[in-house]
């Protein structure tokens, strides 16, 4: 997870790029990137961003 963007507004804008030009899901892309997914929504959730698995985006 060192890869990812520190900060939450930088972090919601490159999760959400990735998720819609690259994987299908949220875990797909956290296997790939080896991020750990709980503590990736608790970081966007701590900005009032929440994964809706329809849209394959944080909202």
């Amino acid at each position: 997870m060192e890869q990812l963007p520190k900060d939450p507004i930088m972090l919601l804008s490159f999760i959400n790029t990735k998720l819609r030009n690259h994987y299908r899901d949220l875990d797909e892309l956290c296997q790939d990137m080896d991020a750990d997914r709980e503590n990736l929504k608790e970081r966007l959730a701590a900005v009032d961003y929440h994964y809706d698995e329809g849209r394959n985006q944080f909202i």
